[in-house]
């Protein structure tokens, strides 16, 4: 039986870059997979980017009330040698698109590998990533460090190179002013606390 996997870490960790590089490594050994990305991330619209300016165009922009197993059982269809379905800033799924990949793993038997953050800038959950962290197969953390060299596991909000702390839950980074520092909890906290 295929598996549901969650990999996630901090802003910074490398992520995309890690989705980008299995999606190669597939297509490199002739493999298909599909990239999916929710329309919630308005970074380069239809394409999955890192930091360090790598780029893939993604095969599904999921819309909320997307589902995601009917879309990708009628994908799998049409497609030879569909082998892996990689979700790019899945914390923006809703519940039910993470049951549907659970459904996609368990039922079409085709790995799905999500890569997301675990929490927001307020260290509170998303919807998608709450529902991952209950039904994934597999969790794995990637790891990133904070300015002072500890491991990060918070997502500071900056706007206008500012922390801040109260706003909605989400802003994009690189939109309107807006960046992320990754920071670990005793430096996250001391911003918090104007220290």
């Amino acid at each position: 039986m295929a598996k549901l996997y969650f990999r996630y870490g901090a802003m910074n960790s490398g992520k995309t870059t890690a989705l980008i590089q299995v999606a190669h490594n597939y297509r490199e050994r002739g493999m298909e997979t599909i990239l999916v990305k929710p329309v919630v991330d308005t970074k380069r619209i239809t394409q999955i980017s890192s930091r360090l300016n790598i780029y893939r165009d993604v095969d599904i922009l999921a819309e909320p009330s997307d589902d995601l197993f009917v879309i990708i059982e009628k994908q799998q269809s049409e497609r030879k040698n569909l082998q892996c379905i990689l979700v790019d800033e899945a914390q923006f799924l809703t519940k039910d698109q993470v049951t549907q990949l659970f459904k996609v793993a368990v039922l079409l038997n085709i790995p799905v590998i999500c890569y997301g953050l675990r929490t927001d800038f307020q260290l509170n959950g998303f919807e998608g990533s709450k529902q991952l962290l209950l039904l994934a197969h597999s969790l794995e953390e990637l790891k990133t460090i904070c300015q002072c060299g500890r491991k990060a596991m918070a997502n500071a909000r900056k706007i206008n190179g500012s922390f801040v702390f109260q706003g909605d839950q989400v802003a994009i980074d690189g939109k309107d002013s807006v960046e992320y520092e990754p920071l670990c909890a005793q430096c996250y906290f001391a911003h918090l606390n104007g220290q």
